[in-house]
């Protein structure tokens, strides 16, 4: 049986790392907006020997979300790894002025598409002989500016944690993952400035992450 990892969020940063750390081994579903960023993400899956399957879609799309996993089931009929990677990082900004698009792309993306793909995936995972989930952490709830990014981050892993402890005893399994500090995008954005010569490569931490499951 082909294992089937799934990760949305695919084209950057720690999903990217986690795409091409996990292709020996796997055939990598890999979903993200950016065409161009996931032929690049393609073109270093088989230079490693791997091969993936490109899903150029948003996670916010409901309709595209339940048609790319009827494709999943009715090629492979599984999912052994789902690496949940998609987040909308909004500006930081005083909780006073959010901005109402930001707010809402934040909404949609960090928690609407997570509780929409739960209920998608849960039967492909189930279907494996070891289903597993995957969910990475980043506590910024309650911290100054971080007032959009913070509270929907916060509610994805609430959301996660729910799904952790109903389905202890039955499976899948879902881990929740904190990541050390890396020197992604999304952080330059929140931490202009910053010595980046400090923080993990996407690379690094992909394969540390990876040896926890």
């Amino acid at each position: 049986m082909t294992k089937l990892a799934l990760i949305t969020g695919a084209s950057r940063g720690l999903g990217a790392a986690l795409a091409e750390a996990l292709a020996p081994g796997h055939h990598v579903m890999a979903v993200a907006r950016t065409t161009g960023a996931l032929e690049e993400l393609d073109d270093r899956i088989k230079a490693r020997g791997g091969d993936a399957t490109l899903a150029p879609m948003d996670v916010t799309d409901a309709g595209a979300m339940a048609h790319m996993c009827r494709s999943i089931f009715d090629r492979w009929g599984h999912v052994d790894l789902w690496l949940h990677c998609a987040i909308h990082a909004a500006p930081l900004t005083p909780a006073g002025q959010i901005d109402a698009r930001d707010w809402k792309k934040s909404v949609e993306v960090n928690a609407n598409a997570t509780a929409t793909l739960i209920p998608m995936v849960e039967p492909l995972l189930r279907a494996a002989p070891a289903g597993r989930a995957v969910f990475f952490d980043d506590d910024r709830a309650g911290q100054k500016f971080f007032g959009s990014y913070g509270a929907t981050k916060a509610t994805q892993i609430a959301l996660a944690r729910s799904w952790q402890a109903e389905t202890r005893n039955t499976g899948p399994w879902v881990d929740i993952l904190t990541p050390a500090p890396m020197a992604t995008a999304t952080r330059g954005r929140f931490f202009p400035g910053e010595d980046r010569s400090q923080l993990a490569t996407c690379a690094d931490e992909a394969t540390r992450l990876l040896t926890m499951l």
